[in-house]
């Protein structure tokens, strides 16, 4: 009997843990279903939350404001700003020893400059639409001849140096009276090249009288001389400071910037030359020729070249570079407004 009472025992503890388990299951199911219906819930709410906002939106049209064009001032102006640097006029440049990339003689240089002057009127006048302009401004750079300095070129240039003058200013002042002609008025600011010095060496003494170009700015303003359109700032200095509207252009050669040759090429010595001339002077962009690639740089400008690639730059390993010159718009508190290059090159023509 005492056996048997324990076994009964036994079985009832047994069955009262089992329960108790059951229990405990049953409550962490609900437990667990009551977080999946909170879950659930959630889900419904922003479901519906959704189907609400997509609801509304499918409803609904866009209505966008109306942006109206922009209507042009009477009184918008602009100068038109072209230069004219690194000729290199009776220079002869021969396509055999170039691998035939350019060519240059004086009927070549003759008719890449008519290019020049006829492009200054056609891309400011038919590509450029809405401003009235006030003239142009002729930027002369320098390098006008290649000069006799070094024996090479006084063997193979196609006229000495006075004769060469004498033809070009010629043709100059035909180009010059097609601006004003176009234009009204015409300002044409002139400094010298390293290339049209007489002597051999650079010199600091007299630098700008003792140029061809500026010998050849001196002929046009007198050419000139009874055309009240027509103006000429020729200065002894290397440098020219040029007003248009409210901007400042510092006209300069080039070659008082040094180096180059590295990784950064023509930009590290051009910046050096820009940050030195502000240490004394004041203005808002320069204008530079000398290092024949066409380059705009914000607060400077650097020219191309008529003459284009030669023997010089294909021995050197310099970069390739079509002729063309810079032209731009300038225009009353913002400056250089619309930039181009204007390309000279017609190679049909020049015949070669």
């Amino acid at each position: 009997m005492k056996d048997d009472k324990s076994l009964k025992e036994f079985t009832e503890d047994d069955a009262s843990s089992k329960e108790i388990l059951e229990i405990a299951k049953a409550r962490r199911e609900a437990a667990t279903a009551k977080v999946k219906v909170k879950v659930l819930t959630s889900d419904l709410e922003e479901i519906t939350r959704r189907y609400d906002l997509l609801a509304s939106v499918k409803g609904s049209s866009l209505k966008p404001p109306k942006w109206l064009s922009p209507k042009r001032k009477r009184n918008d102006t602009g100068i038109v700003c072209a230069v004219l640097s690194d000729t290199h006029f009776d220079e002869v440049v021969d396509p055999a020893e170039m691998d035939f990339k350019n060519a240059y003689n004086r009927d070549i240089a003759t008719m890449r400059l008519e290019r020049f002057f006829t492009k200054v009127v056609l891309l400011s006048k038919e590509y450029i639409t809405g401003l009235d302009y006030d003239g142009c401004v002729l930027f002369m750079g320098g390098d006008m001849f290649s000069g006799d300095i070094h024996e090479e070129l006084s063997e193979t240039n196609e006229d000495t140096m006075l004769g060469s003058v004498l033809y070009w200013a010629e043709q100059l002042a035909a180009g010059i009276n097609l601006l004003a002609d176009e234009f009204g008025k015409v300002h044409v600011p002139v400094v010298v090249g390293n290339h049209s010095r007489r002597t051999r060496k650079p010199r600091m003494k007299h630098r700008a009288r003792d140029n061809f170009d500026w010998f050849l700015g001196k002929q046009l303003e007198q050419h000139f001389a009874d055309d009240e359109r027509v103006t000429f700032q020729v200065p002894d200095t290397a440098d020219a400071f040029v007003k248009v509207h409210d901007s400042t252009y510092l006209l300069t050669h080039g070659d008082q910037a040094k180096g180059g040759g590295g990784i950064g090429g023509i930009w590290p010595p051009i910046m050096r030359l820009v940050a030195r001339k502000k240490n004394n002077t004041e203005f808002d962009c320069m204008v530079l020729g000398h290092w024949h690639q066409l380059v705009w740089g914000g607060n400077f400008i650097i020219n191309g070249s008529l003459k284009g690639y030669d023997e010089y730059a294909a021995v050197s390993n310099f970069s390739f570079e079509d002729p063309q010159q810079a032209l731009w718009i300038n225009v009353p508190e913002h400056g250089v407004l619309w930039q181009t290059p204007i390309k000279v090159l017609d190679r049909k023509s020049e015949g070669w």
